[in-house]
């Protein structure tokens, strides 16, 4: 399927100015809300940031959703929804992200044509066949031991990136336990979008965190 003029647009806002991929979290934020944490990462200047929620109502995470689509909007930055192909096509969000039990990406593409797909690569297969199943950019993850998702057992560990990046032209990212200490690694092994949630929501002061990791990824 030919690129949409507006995915072409979107598309070139995360290929060139993508570098930190700050993801939500509510429930591992320190008690600080999801639209508080939007705020603080949005004040650090970053260009991108994806709504995760899966414990609001429908109801709840749409209006969540449309105030992260204006203040996305207000500061210039690429709006991912996780998961959810309705709500990002009802708030107008510029993409989505798939996990391995979503919706799979060809119906997704043939849903949203215009949107951003990103999907999850646990393997190397994932990551080869992404292209064809209609993804724009694949996550590559879990690189190391996370509190994000439980009942995991096995992580990839930073040494999957060359053997996955080979696998696609594709753009992508990576994911997965990522701490300040792992970017020259990361960074020299050829990863240039990381996404990260408890490196940010954690901290004590989240857009000078944010910032840091701007200016050592740039």
């Amino acid at each position: 399927m030919p690129l949409t003029s507006q995915l072409t647009e979107r598309l070139s806002i995360f290929r060139d100015q993508v570098t930190l991929y700050p993801v939500s979290c509510e429930r591992l934020c320190n008690g600080r809300s999801d639209l508080e944490w939007l705020d603080a990462v949005l004040a650090a200047g970053v260009r991108i940031v994806q709504l995760r929620d899966k414990e609001s109502t429908d109801r709840v995470l749409f209006e969540k959703a449309k105030q992260f689509r204006l203040k996305t909007t207000a500061a210039g930055a690429l709006l991912i929804i996780n998961n959810r192909v309705d709500i990002a096509l009802a708030v107008q969000a510029d993409g989505i992200h798939l996990g391995n039990s979503d919706l799979p990406a060809e119906e997704a593409r043939r849903l949203a044509p215009d949107l951003i797909i990103g999907v999850s690569a646990n393997s190397m297969e994932q990551a080869a066949t992404a292209a064809a199943r209609g993804a724009s950019y694949y996550n590559i993850g879990p690189l190391f031991p996370t509190s994000t998702k439980s009942g995991l057992s096995s992580f990839l560990g930073p040494e999957a990136i060359p053997a996955f990046s080979a696998c696609s032209e594709l753009p992508f990212t990576v994911m997965g336990g990522i701490k300040f200490d792992h970017l020259q690694q990361l960074t020299a092994l050829g990863a240039r979008r990381i996404a990260v949630v408890t490196a940010l929501t954690q901290a004590p002061d989240i857009t000078a965190e944010a910032k840091k990791w701007l200016a050592a990824l740039r």
